[in-house]
């Protein structure tokens, strides 16, 4: 583990009790549980946590506390704390997936093995699939920023009451909805973090959850001509991949430059005679999948949202969830796909429900602040099209930019080729995805042997961990050139690795220098695209 030269603060003989916790944080808030949890132990999280039931494994001894506090707009919200016994002046934040609640402990287990105290906020409701919480405009501003920030602050004041000791530096790791809490804080509250790892952020929320329908509803109706089946998009995404892996220089099985591949649909356009359905297309079909394949942009020219990548197929087709429209927007339960409307955007526009798009494109406070940023996205993204963080990107580097500010200084951006939304890879492609990332150190190691990757040699470095590459940056001043994606043989136990290669950062990508294996780091380099 890279700790620098932070000392260790041990609060082993800190009272963990409810009644402990009472004495140190707001008359008006509530210590909901507390108590210890051994060396090596697990902790399982309340029955009511139903966003992430999942438990913490093999953690290190530690207090475990969970604080409910109100609001000004009469909601409450919660967050969890890991208050490890041997501390190192850190705090990791974790953030929430989709639109679902609760304090999520499992990835609050990865993150205080990094010398922190690890927190979690439930962004002010308990659900996992259930979205009828959003029909408070309030709770939704608790999801949308407001349950994070003040968690944050809050349990800062807690920290330092119970270690007695200043923090140090504050760190945020969240992907997806994670990502864009991330990014609502960096641009509103640049005081709060010092540095923060945002993977495919779902930032555009009143673009993207549009998007995520409008583009479900491509293949719809499921009894239409153009429909494509799940065995249909197997094929695309197999004559994609073989289409396009050649042309981004080296034939490996994994489409590393689907932004440049010259892809030709029309080779997977059905004979007069053809009799097998699943390895061709309708010329229907094929209308269908230039959707996909295109941005999309309203009549008037209005650009709306970017298209999913080339390489990705395995994972469209998925059914469209209205609740967006049901509850943030309030247009009623009863909706469908065919009461589909243009119209739909431009109140999302007016609404931006929650405050919470991260479209705060000004990021010279968090610059000026010395503060670091690394996001990446995989380009194989199914859920959040990779052309949003490249959006993102490029309007932060224009606002910027004439402001005179160099991005290298602190924004480091990411594309992970093959890699799936947040993590994992296509099995037509299994490219090397593993970069320590947030909801990585949970998914990966399933069977609890696993969990903190990081900590394993040859994984306990800044350039195979995105977390430990922030912390060296942050306090070392050792920026990140590349990190080094990993791919395991068996991705519950980890028993061997078979694929690594350099992510490097934007706009730069990686080239093979022509001999030597494909698979180890070193016979790749970063170059310019331009």
């Amino acid at each position: 583990m890279l700790l620098g030269s932070i000392g260790a603060a041990n609060a082993s003989t800190f009272n963990c009790s409810a009644s402990a916790f009472e004495a140190i944080i707001p008359s008006n808030a509530t210590v909901v549980l507390a108590h210890r949890v051994a060396q090596n132990g697990t902790f399982t999280p309340p029955a009511a946590d139903t966003g992430f039931p999942d438990p913490a494994y093999q953690l290190p001894a530690l207090c475990v506390v969970q604080i409910e506090m109100p609001t000004d707009a009469n909601t409450t919200f919660n967050f969890g704390l890991f208050l490890p016994d041997v501390w190192e002046g850190r705090m990791v934040v974790s953030g929430n997936s989709a639109f679902s609640g609760g304090v999520n402990y499992a990835e609050m287990g990865a993150g205080v093995t990094y010398g922190a105290a690890a927190m979690s906020t439930d962004t002010g409701h308990d659900s996992a699939f259930d979205n009828s919480w959003a029909a408070n405009p309030e709770s939704v501003t608790d999801w949308g920023w407001r349950a994070m920030h003040l968690s944050v602050v809050e349990a800062k004041k807690v920290i330092e009451k119970y270690y007695g000791e200043s923090l140090k530096y504050s760190y945020y790791n969240g992907c997806s909805t994670g990502g864009r809490q991330g990014l609502k804080e960096v641009e509103a509250f640049p005081d709060d973090f010092d540095g923060a790892v945002v993977g495919a952020p779902a930032w555009w929320t009143k673009h993207l959850q549009l998007f995520n329908i409008f583009s479900a509803e491509y293949n719809y109706p499921t009894n239409s001509s153009h429909h494509i089946s799940d065995d249909l998009f197997a094929f695309i995404a197999n004559e994609t991949l073989k289409q396009c892996d050649p042309q981004d220089g080296v034939v490996d099985n994994i489409i590393s430059d689907p932004r440049r591949c010259d892809l030709d649909l029309e080779v997977m356009l059905c004979d007069a005679n053809v009799t097998d359905s699943t390895t061709c297309i309708t010329d229907d079909q094929l209308d269908t999948l230039y959707h996909y394949y295109n941005d999309w942009v309203e009549a008037d020219q209005t650009f709306i949202f970017p298209h999913y990548e080339i390489g990705s197929e395995t994972g469209w087709g998925m059914a469209p969830d209205f609740s967006y429209i049901e509850y943030f927007l309030g247009l009623g339960t009863n909706f469908t796909w065919a009461d589909w409307n243009a119209s739909i955007i431009k109140l999302s526009d007016e609404l931006n429900p929650g405050n919470a798009t991260a479209d705060d494109f000004d990021l010279s406070p968090f610059y000026e602040k010395g503060s670091k940023l690394i996001h990446y996205h995989g380009m194989a993204d199914p859920s959040i099209p990779t052309g949003s963080s490249v959006y993102f990107y490029k309007h932060v580097q224009r606002t910027l930019k004439a402001l005179g500010i160099d991005l290298e200084e602190f924004y480091r951006f990411y594309l992970i080729p093959g890699m799936e939304h947040c993590g994992n890879t296509p099995s037509n492609m299994e490219a090397p995805w593993y970069i320590g990332g947030s909801s990585q150190a949970s998914t990966i190691g399933t069977d609890g042997s696993g969990n903190h990757l990081h900590e394993k040699p040859g994984f306990n470095d800044p350039k195979h961990d995105a977390l430990l590459a922030m912390i060296a940056w942050v306090e070392n001043g050792t920026a990140p050139d590349y990190l080094i994606g990993t791919k395991f043989h068996d991705e519950t136990t980890l028993d061997y690795v078979t694929k690594q290669r350099p992510i490097c950062p934007f706009p730069e990508q990686a080239k093979y220098i022509g001999n030597g294996s494909l698979w180890e780091p070193a016979n790749w380099e970063c170059a310019s695209l331009y």
